[in-house]
């Protein structure tokens, strides 16, 4: 009975020791910093400009993909549109 409360004192042990470890091991969600060549400036891509590319790909009767993975021409149409459509 003594060997099982020191197991089961050691598990808890182990358990708080490891949990703030493993919650700051959790990889934060980060909004990426992206560089807008033709208008030099910087856009922070968070929900909002998500929300906004899609609705530039819909306004375009374009197939849904990410922004990362449109060409330079697209991307630079996108932001074109972007500058004429703020929030």
């Amino acid at each position: 009975m003594h060997r099982a409360h020191r197991y089961l004192a050691s598990f808890f042990v182990t358990a708080a020791l490891t949990a703030p470890v493993a919650i700051l091991a959790a990889p934060a969600r980060q909004d990426a910093r992206i560089y807008d060549r033709e208008h030099k400036d910087y856009h922070h891509w968070d929900d909002k400009e998500d929300q906004a590319w899609r609705r530039f790909l819909a306004d375009k009767h374009r197939d849904d993909h990410d922004f990362a993975k449109a060409n330079r021409k697209e991307q630079n149409e996108y932001w074109n549109w972007r500058h004429s459509h703020p929030d």
